[in-house]
């Protein structure tokens, strides 16, 4: 991996160059499991294209609450390997562009994509959120799922998003927050250890999307589902299937689920989002 890559880029992509390929790995587990990839659908890929708390399920939640009608322009802020996006445009219609750090998730989102032919119905862009490379006005509403914790400078994400929305748009948003139960036991999906995490607390998040111009229009705390999901997870942590979200984690997955666990049994992370508006 390249050295010019950021601490971020290389703790999401560290694991998927020493195994020999992202990419190859998912294919070899869909085989594992009896799949053809010739005959696969987006569903197909969820366990491992949904990486974020609750997976799919959240997914389909924040999307039935926005009202969608297809018409929209769609920007998908760390965008991984675009379960979201996919889902999103296969569902409602909509165009959805991903935008993600990390090189090699545009590369398999792409193939993802086309594996499942939906090449040209959504659109991959390697960048960095803190400087987006689209215009003024360019979206209807913006989209991110488990994104923001690798971000320090959560006042400056949230002034580019509310710029590339147009008046009036929306940002949907789902994240894992600070709770009050001190500092996250590591490492965890996002962050192999604390450099790399900046977790804001709800109400801190509140305050610095409503510093950057938004009004909360929804809000909802689903850390009781989440510590319900990390529960379960434990049960096969230890020999997790083919297909999983553990292919995108260089950490034991064991230690990673058992963390997961404590850190929502201790008070020391939530899962929260909801709505933020832009001004007309």
């Amino acid at each position: 991996m390249s050295d010019s890559y950021s601490p971020v880029q290389r703790h999401y992509g560290q694991h998927h160059a020493a195994q020999g390929g992202l990419y190859e790995r998912i294919l070899a587990a869909l085989k594992a499991m009896g799949k053809d990839p010739a005959q696969l659908t987006p569903d197909d890929l969820s366990p491992v294209d949904e990486f974020h708390t609750l997976g799919k399920t959240i997914t389909q939640r924040m999307a039935l609450g926005l009202g969608l009608t297809g018409s929209e322009r769609v920007l998908d802020v760390g965008s991984g390997l675009g379960g979201p996006s996919r889902y999103l445009a296969r569902t409602f219609g909509c165009a959805v562009t991903g935008l993600d750090l990390t090189p090699e998730f545009c590369d398999v989102a792409d193939k993802l994509a086309a594996l499942v032919g939906m090449a040209g119905r959504v659109t991959y862009r390697q960048g960095d959120a803190l400087a987006m490379p689209f215009g003024a006005a360019s979206f209807d509403l913006v989209w991110s799922q488990n994104a923001v914790m690798n971000i320090a400078d959560r006042a400056r994400l949230y002034r580019e998003i509310h710029r590339v929305l147009r008046a009036g748009g929306r940002y949907a948003f789902s994240d894992i927050m600070a709770g009050p139960g001190g500092p996250a036991h590591f490492p965890q999906p996002w962050a192999s250890e604390a450099s790399l995490s900046f977790l804001l607390t709800p109400e801190a998040t509140r305050a610095a999307l409503e510093a950057a111009g938004f009004r909360i229009v929804a809000w909802e705390d689903s850390s009781a589902q989440a510590q319900q999901a990390a529960q379960e997870r434990i049960a096969a942590a230890d020999r997790p299937p083919p297909l999983g979200i553990h292919l995108l984690v260089a950490a034991d997955w064991g230690t990673v689920a058992r963390n997961g666990l404590k850190n929502y049994q201790e008070q020391r992370i939530k899962l929260a989002g909801g709505v933020a508006q832009k001004g007309a």
